[in-house]
């Protein structure tokens, strides 16, 4: 664990290799250098560090996990510490990278081409080109099954006209490129089912609004995705994945960064929240010295190490290549409930202080409300792990 002020009687250290313990300080050391200086004014300007993006091409974190194409590949547990530090800093710049390598690297390079992997793969992990994810729309959140965005094909082997909305959708007014997922009838097929589409800029009748007025994840660029009669090259189709599995294999490479990443926004918290009540003194002594503030202390403190050990397990599953999605769904749940959690206690910790921009706190707190639906809101993973304990569904 990189050094701190802050204790922590849980330590991972001993359970990770050299090259993971190398790439979490490095990480660590860039995020305290590189980020945390500026990412306040940008939460509070809601606008998004783009000067950094080739930086963090330089550090490995753009399709971190990938082989080849100038990717670093890591294993994944040596990925997850580097989404701790990461949220550490904001949430928005681990979505940033997020985005930019498990749902739009990983899904070019799982199911792309070659000659769409050497097109696009080795600019994105240098930053040189910034992708989006086009799923959700403004009545297909939950449900993407339900989604209207629908391609059609210009003929037998011919190109593919786009026409749909996305909504909610991070980077997309700075990308250069979507992997976007619309229903299309298949030629000798009576049923739609769902492709994905790399979409370019730049092609005719593809819009990018950003969304405004968000009081969270202010440091992340979200928009649309507006598909206007777009004329799709059939060369931009992902050939190798037919159906919702095609979207819902990334999102589970998505959820599992997001489960390690939350640890670092509530890692953050509680350092915060331990410094100041030792540092603010009422009634003639640190807050820290009260039972009640200990054990808040303590509470957030276990809380962190239970789940620094949930993602170091499903971790090692996964680079054996036996983590199930419903394990996903766990570390998910669990870890962002939990950081979620440790954020509002922290908060109340430094009573008014709490909600200053300065403090830090606030802005964590305000961007896991939004990490607790994203990317399957927690009722709809409690939903994916009960029908995994009980072999009913309860989604209808």
């Amino acid at each position: 664990m990189p050094a701190e002020a802050t204790p922590y009687l849980l330590n991972i250290d001993h359970l990770l290799t050299e090259d993971e313990r190398l790439t979490w300080e490095a990480a660590h050391d860039f995020g305290q250098r590189r980020i945390a200086p500026s990412i306040e004014q940008h939460y509070e300007h809601g606008t998004f560090p783009k000067e950094l993006i080739p930086e963090f091409g330089e550090m490995g974190f753009l399709g971190s996990t990938l082989e080849g194409y100038g990717c670093a590949g890591m294993n994944p547990v040596a990925y997850g510490l580097t989404m701790i530090e990461l949220e550490r800093q904001d949430s928005g710049i681990r979505s940033f990278c997020s985005v930019q390598s498990a749902l739009v690297m990983w899904p070019i390079h799982t199911y792309g081409t070659d000659a769409q992997k050497e097109r696009f793969l080795p600019g994105m992990a240098k930053g040189e080109l910034v992708g989006c994810f086009g799923l959700t729309e403004p009545n297909a959140g939950s449900d993407p099954a339900s989604m209207r965005t629908h391609a059609k094909q210009d003929g037998p082997g011919g190109d593919f006209v786009l026409n749909g909305q996305k909504f909610w959708i991070t980077n997309s007014p700075i990308a250069d490129l979507g992997v976007v997922w619309a229903k299309t009838l298949e030629h000798g097929s009576d049923a739609p089912v769902i492709r994905g589409f790399i979409v370019e800029r730049g092609m005719k009748g593809l819009s990018t609004p950003e969304t405004k007025g968000k009081l969270s994840m202010r440091a992340s660029v979200t928009g649309e995705i507006v598909l206007d009669e777009v004329r799709v090259p059939k060369e931009n189709l992902l050939p190798g994945v037919h159906g919702l599995k095609g979207p819902l294999s990334c999102l589970t490479q998505a959820r599992y960064g997001i489960g390690w990443g939350a640890l670092g926004a509530a890692m953050d918290v509680y350092e915060r929240a331990r410094r100041y009540t030792m540092d603010r003194v009422q009634f003639d002594r640190p807050l820290a010295s009260f039972q009640l503030t200990q054990q808040k202390l303590v509470e957030l403190h276990n809380e962190i190490g239970k789940g620094l050990l949930l993602a170091l397990h499903f971790g090692r599953l996964k680079q054996e290549g036996k983590l199930t999605p419903v394990q996903v769904s766990m570390l998910k749940r669990d870890n962002v409930r939990m950081a979620l959690e440790a954020a509002r206690t922290a908060r109340s910790m430094l009573g008014g202080n709490g909600i200053m921009g300065e403090f830090h706190i606030m802005r964590h707190l305000c961007n896991l409300e939004t990490v607790f639906t994203y990317e399957g809101t927690h009722e709809v993973h409690t939903l994916a792990i009960g029908r995994a304990l009980t072999g009913l569904s309860a989604f209808s």
